[in-house]
């Protein structure tokens, strides 16, 4: 199954958005946490966070702060497996358009095809 996400056509027919600016507010990093929120989680996966997803994952990690120990071939089978992505990559794309359309108050709705 592939994803996608329209969130460019979305944000077109939008009256008005704010700035980048605005929504960025001096960030240099979004913790995975936000990104990953329960709304985006419950929607596309089989968890209610993401801690639970990594914690549930055939690794020996126990939260999002240690996911760079999972390793990569396994995380992308896991992540096929659990939610409606093919891969991380994929899953990665859609939760920063999810952020993105939540941050800009959009209503977003990334179509499965």
């Amino acid at each position: 199954m592939s994803f996608e996400s329209d969130l460019e056509a979305t944000a077109e027919t939008a009256d008005d958005l704010p700035d980048a600016e605005d929504v960025l507010q001096d960030r240099d990093e979004i913790p995975i946490r936000e990104l990953f929120d329960s709304a985006f989680m419950t929607a596309y996966t089989d968890f209610d966070s993401f801690d639970e997803m990594v914690e549930a994952s055939p690794s020996d990690v126990t939260s999002a702060d240690d996911l760079s120990l999972v390793p990569d071939g396994t995380w992308d089978e896991f992540v096929a497996e659990t939610t409606v992505f093919d891969d991380e990559r994929e899953m990665v794309f859609a939760v920063r358009d999810h952020w993105v359309a939540d941050q800009l108050g959009l209503d977003e709705s990334p179509s499965s095809q």
